[in-house]
């Protein structure tokens, strides 16, 4: 890993991307983007927006934090507590908090593109900002995204299976703790020094746990993803088939992830 004018840079890993631009296609197969990092940009934008409207509505007090934010179970708040009253009850003096247990099924994935604080939205866009063009570059659009929300939504999958059934939970990070991941095994794939990254994540591995309020669950889960997806892109192997290796991996992948937050759901209903 190099330092660059925006965190660090994977050299192997843009030099063999480099060696098919003849082509039109990236190392792994991927159609090259017209433009590199407008995919990153785009979801950046996204998640500039929803914060935005978040804090024009009422910042954490916002209807749209209650909405979007990934809750295991629907909650009624009654005064200043919260209680596992049915809907009826609550419409007469509380405030509904929607959940995956009420089909708020939406949530895995609004989640992920929902925040309050300042600093918690600007460390995620930095890193994705840091991270997304390297990846898109490599992997191209379309794989770039598949890896993007398939980290995502494991990362929803596991706070669904071991997070607290009544606490929000939101935030990019689970995503971007798959890219994390998969710019990790792109690297070691093209054999290039990985020390610099590997300790940046083990950093965050440990301010993961050492810092109150964090959702590990979100954080492992969505690195976990972002392992399986890039394994399975990277180590396809050349030829005609390679595409088809690569979608029938992903498939898996989404398959797994998408059981285990359908499995959970049915648990909490």
């Amino acid at each position: 890993m190099r330092d660059a004018s925006v965190g660090f840079q994977c050299p192997d890993c843009v030099a063999e991307g480099a060696r098919t631009t003849r082509s039109g296609r990236t190392a792994y197969g991927g159609r090259l983007p017209a433009r590199v990092g407008s995919t990153s940009i785009a979801l950046i934008a996204v998640n500039v927006a929803v914060w935005v409207a978040i804090l024009a509505t009422g910042g954490a007090a916002s209807r749209l934090v209650d909405l979007l934010a990934l809750r295991p179970r629907a909650l009624c708040v009654l005064g200043d507590g919260g209680y596992d009253v049915p809907r009826a009850v609550c419409q007469v003096g509380g405030t509904w908090l929607p959940g995956v247990s009420d089909g708020a099924v939406w949530q895995v994935l609004t989640s992920g593109f929902t925040h309050q604080a300042v600093l918690h939205i600007a460390f995620n866009m930095f890193a994705l900002y840091v991270l997304g063009p390297q990846l898109e570059a490599a992997l191209g659009r379309w794989r770039f995204l598949a890896l993007y929300f398939l980290s995502l939504l494991a990362g929803s999958a596991v706070v669904l299976w071991f997070g607290g059934e009544y606490q929000a939970t939101l935030g990019a990070s689970g995503a971007v703790y798959g890219l994390f991941a998969a710019l990790f095994v792109l690297a070691r794939k093209v054999g290039g020094d990985v020390r610099q990254l590997g300790a940046l994540i083990a950093v965050n591995v440990v301010l993961t746990f050492a810092v109150p309020g964090i959702s590990w669950q979100g954080h492992l889960g969505g690195f976990a993803g972002g392992l399986l997806v890039a394994l399975a892109l990277v180590h396809a192997p050349r030829g005609p088939r390679r595409t088809t290796v690569q979608v029938a991996g992903l498939a898996l992948v989404a398959l797994v992830v998408l059981g285990a937050i359908a499995a959970r759901a049915l648990v909490l209903a």
